[in-house]
């Protein structure tokens, strides 16, 4: 008798866990029956804990996931809470699985006091150590502010839903498009289903880990022909197979895109186009990707058709993500590419390991404008018309000494290609570099600037 009732104790228990909003919302984004719960019996304050918490598959890719429950008493943060979402880090970890967060909560259980400011730091801290150890999303459903927003912007991306919201301060803005267009959201979606459906699409973009090293298989075709004359975004667009293309983070830093895409074989490479004049948010945009492809061994492939920077702060820290990362780098030289943004992003001080140029790109340690005025400035002295004869000379120094072949010639490239073979091209480098190894001097990390 005693057995029939603790039988049917623990399944109306579970029946209750598994009607909650965050553990429906982990069934959802796992794989059909995978989900397994963890600690799913745990109680707080006035029931289950306010949040579901385990693992299960992407794609049939293991990844460990929790996610708060609105439902239960707003999805209040407490430290019960906390450690099971601490388990969920301790077992990626371990494991090495990506990490998923889902948040809607309306804040912190004030009544704990000092017990929730330590629970809130312990995930800090656990979030920050697994900094470029396992890949991590965030999912941000409903309310995220206060420290929750900081923990849910430690991840590596953040994804919202249009009912999303993530601030610092509740008096801030706080909608989704706003955290879109301050770099804080690499994706938003429509609805919930969508975002979910976002997130999925991107863990299986990923390595599940920082040890793990890409596998390549023959797949689809290329989207386009690249066509002479093509932006870089238009290029890097035009070369990457079908449909493999996930762009984040669009709404910010809009000249440049990012993307993770397939090029000819069945692993990711992180894809950066670099276009026009490039701002700080550029900067921090491509920055910080460049920093997240060489810390899960993701190729970077950049395409560069950009004449100079507005930050000196922020060029520095671009020519510091390049310069550090050890992955494999491939730039592709479309249209201009001189001055600074060539030597940042593409030249022996991004430590490139290939670059190429198309034939009309404009291949120059300086902009055509300075090196014709500092080197060629007497052939103006008697013109009839100044501005006209000045305009010739600059576009014969960019058609001369800033042509591909002369770069080639002067060991500033590798070689000039055909805009329709830069896939094939792309193809053979991804696949000849996945193998690169490089040793650095001892240190405990650059001193980049942010």
């Amino acid at each position: 008798m005693k057995n029939a009732e603790a039988a049917t104790s623990l399944q109306k228990a579970c029946e209750l866990a598994e009607k909650t909003v965050g553990y429906k919302r982990l069934t959802a984004l796992f794989d059909a029956g995978s989900f397994v719960a963890i600690d799913a019996y745990a109680k707080s304050e006035t029931g289950f804990a306010e949040a579901a918490a385990g693992y299960g598959t992407i794609e049939g890719c293991p990844v460990y996931a929790f996610s708060q429950s609105s439902d239960l008493d707003g999805g209040a943060f407490s430290k019960v809470q906390a450690q099971k979402i601490k388990k969920v880090f301790s077992l990626a970890a371990k494991t090495g699985a990506p990490v998923v967060g889902i948040y809607d909560s309306i804040g912190g259980r004030l009544k704990e006091g000092a017990d929730l400011l330590q629970a809130y730091g312990e995930i800090l801290l656990q979030a920050n150590r697994l900094s470029g150890v396992v890949p991590q999303v965030s999912l941000v459903l409903g309310p995220c502010v206060g420290t929750s927003a900081m923990i849910a912007a430690c991840a590596d991306f953040v994804v919202l839903s249009k009912d999303g919201e993530l601030a610092l301060a509740s008096g801030a803005e706080t909608s989704a498009e706003a955290a879109a267009q301050a770099g804080d959201a690499a994706l938003v979606a429509e609805t919930e289903e969508k975002a979910i459906a976002a997130v999925r699409a991107l863990v299986t973009k990923l390595p599940s880990n920082n040890l793990e090293t890409a596998s390549f298989i023959e797949e689809g075709d290329a989207a386009a022909v690249p066509q002479a004359g093509a932006s870089a975004k238009e290029a890097a667009q035009a070369v990457v197979t079908a449909g493999s293309a996930l762009e984040l983070t669009a709404a910010f830093g809009k000249s440049v895109y990012t993307a993770f895409a397939s090029i000819g074989t069945g692993a990711a490479v992180g894809v950066v186009a670099y276009d026009g004049t490039l701002d700080a948010d550029a900067c921090a945009k491509a920055a910080r990707f460049v920093r997240f492809c060489d810390a899960f061994n993701l190729p970077v492939v950049s395409f560069v058709d950009a004449d100079k920077f507005t930050s000196l702060r922020a060029a520095s820290m671009l020519s510091d993500a390049y310069a550090e990362a050890t992955t494999a780098k491939i730039s592709v030289l479309t249209g201009n590419a001189y001055g600074p943004v060539y030597i940042a992003v593409a030249g022996r001080g991004a430590n490139a390991d290939y670059t190429v140029a198309w034939p009309e790109a404009v291949v120059s340690a300086l902009a055509p404008e300075t090196g014709a005025t500092f080197l060629w400035n007497d052939r103006l002295q008697g013109a009839e018309n100044p501005v006209e004869a000045r305009k010739a000379l600059f576009e014969e120094y960019a058609k001369t000494e800033g042509s591909p072949l002369q770069a080639a010639a002067q060991g500033l490239i590798e070689d000039v290609i055909r805009p329709e073979d830069t896939r094939e091209v792309l193809r053979r480098l991804v696949e000849m570099l996945a193998s690169k190894r490089v040793s650095t001097l001892p240190k405990k990390h650059s001193n980049i600037q942010l």
